[in-house]
């Protein structure tokens, strides 16, 4: 398990004017775990070289904001590289709150 610093993004539709909304994106920095890191080659019928495919799994240190926002995660960074987020469990901090 290594240790992670990184930036989570979330996204929030906020009125910029009267009757306008739009998406506004809000980025902070996290500290956390990275686990299970995993290398995968995906082949697909089209392509003649297979993808790779990346997964791991950030532990995070979630302070309220961004418990309140976990359902509007869009990305984490990750080794430099903004990753999209597909995934969110958020069982293990829910049952202190």
């Amino acid at each position: 398990m290594a240790k992670w610093y990184g930036e989570i993004g979330y996204s929030k539709t906020v009125e910029t004017k009267p009757g306008y909304w739009e998406e506004k994106i809000y980025a902070r920095n996290y500290y956390g775990d990275a686990m299970n890191n995993y290398y995968r080659r995906q082949s697909s019928g089209e392509s003649i070289n297979r993808n790779i495919k990346y997964d791991v799994t950030l532990s995070i240190l979630a302070d309220p904001r961004l418990i309140e926002n976990c359902s509007n995660i869009i990305y984490a960074e990750y080794m430099g590289t903004k990753w999209q987020v597909d995934k969110i469990d958020a069982s293990q901090y829910l049952d202190f709150f």
